[in-house]
C-alpha cells in the first residue's frame, strides 16, 4: 500500500498489514532538517508587491517543504499550512502543486475546526462570561462558525487535491476538560458532531484532536464520529491500552508517545514508551504511531528520529 492507503486503512478500521502508519500533527522542527522556515512561521508582509512569478516560487516552496518532510520521515499523510496573509485561490494553487509533487502518495489534510477552543489565560474571564450572560448569542456563533466551515469545505470539495480536515481546537487541562461534561454537552457537543457530520457527508476524513485529559468527554468526542481522535495525552492522564479497550471498536487512535519524554527522558525511556505506544495500539490495527501532541519547537531532530527507529524494527504486523 502507498502511505495514503495505509492511512485511510487505519482511518477505517481495516484488518492491518505491512507497517503501522506513522504521521505527526505538526513538523516545526524544518530549520534543524531543511534549513527553511516552517509555513506556519511565515509572514509575507509584501506579498502585494510580488510578481506574479514570485508568489508562484512562494507557493511552490511551501508545497515542496510539506512533502520533503512526509517523504523523509515516512509519514503517511500531511497537515497543510498556508502562511500568514494568502487567499483562498493560493491555497488552491499550492495544493495543486502538493499533488503534482507527490501524486495520491499522502493523504492531505487542512486545519478545519469551528467549535470553541479552551481560552488563553487573558480571554478565559470574558468566555465563560458569555456563557453566563449571553447563552443563546453563544450557541448561534457556534453554529454561523460551522456553517461557514462547511461551506468553505464544499468549495474546496471541487478542487480535488484536499482528503479531510484536522480539528484542532483544544478541549483539556491535564487535569480534565475546560467546560463540564455537561457544559461542554451544551455548548461545543452538537456543533462538533454537526461539523464532522457535515465534513463526511462531503467525503473528507476527520482527525479530532484535543491535548488533555479527555476521559471525562470522551464518550462525547466518540459521539461526534470523527475517523480519528489524537492526541491521547499520557501527560493528561490518558492511557491508550483503556480507550483502546472502551473505544477500539469505534475510532481510529492517533497518537500516546510521550512528548514530554521526548524532551527531557533518557534514550532508555524514549525507547520503551515508543514500543509500549505501539505495544498498546497496534492490535486489531485502527491505530496510527505518532507523538502525544507534535514535533515542536525545542524539541531534539535526533529524538523523533529515535522513535522512528523504533517504529521501523517494532510497528509490523
Amino acid at each position: 500500500m502507498t502511505p495514503r492507503e495505509s492511512f485511510i486503512a487505519a482511518l477505517e478500521r481495516r484488518p492491518p498489514a505491512g507497517r503501522v502508519p506513522h504521521f505527526e500533527l505538526e513538523f516545526f522542527l524544518t530549520m534543524e532538517a531543511f534549513g527553511r522556515v516552517h509555513p506556519a512561521h511565515r509572514h509575507y508582509a509584501q506579498w502585494d508587491q510580488m510578481s506574479a512569478r514570485e508568489r508562484d516560487l512562494h507557493r511552490r516552496d511551501v508545497a515542496d517543504l510539506h512533502v520533503a518532510v512526509a517523504r523523509r520521515y515516512e509519514q503517511a499523510g500531511l497537515l497543510y499550512h498556508a502562511p500568514g496573509g494568502w487567499a483562498e485561490e493560493d491555497l488552491q494553487l499550492s495544493l495543486e502543486q502538493v499533488r503534482d509533487l507527490s501524486g495520491l502518495e499522502y493523504l492531505v489534510m487542512l486545519p478545519g475546526d469551528a467549535t470553541y477552543s479552551l481560552p488563553s489565560g487573558n480571554e478565559v474571564m470574558a468566555f465563560v462570561g458569555r456563557l453566563a450572560d449571553q447563552p443563546q448569542d453563544v450557541k448561534d456563533e457556534a453554529r454561523r462558525r460551522v456553517e461557514q466551515r462547511l461551506a468553505r469545505s464544499a468549495r474546496l470539495k471541487q478542487w480535488g487535491t484536499v482528503d479531510g480536515f484536522c480539528l484542532c481546537a483544544d478541549y483539556c487541562f491535564n487535569d480534565g476538560p475546560f467546560l463540564s461534561p455537561a457544559m461542554f454537552d451544551e455548548f461545543i457537543a452538537p456543533y462538533l458532531k454537526d461539523l464532522v457530520a457535515g465534513y463526511r457527508e462531503q467525503g473528507y476524513y476527520v482527525i479530532k484532536h484535543t491535548d488533555g485529559n479527555i476521559m471525562p468527554i470522551l464518550d462525547a468526542l466518540l459521539d461526534a464520529n470523527p475517523h480519528a481522535l489524537h492526541s491521547l495525552d499520557p501527560q493528561g492522564g490518558v492511557q491508550l491500552d483503556q480507550v483502546k479497550q472502551l473505544a477500539g471498536d469505534r475510532v481510529c487512535l492517533i497518537g500516546n508517545v510521550n512528548c514530554g519524554l521526548l524532551q527531557t527522558g533518557t534514550d532508555d525511556e524514549v525507547v520503551a514508551d515508543a514500543r509500549r505506544s505501539l505495544r498498546q495500539g497496534m492490535p486489531g490495527g485502527g491505530y496510527v504511531f505518532s507523538t502525544s501532541n507534535c514535533i515542536y519547537t525545542g524539541l531534539t531532530l535526533e529524538r523523533y528520529e529515535l522513535i522512528l527507529d523504533v517504529w521501523r524494527t517494532t510497528g509490523n504486523y
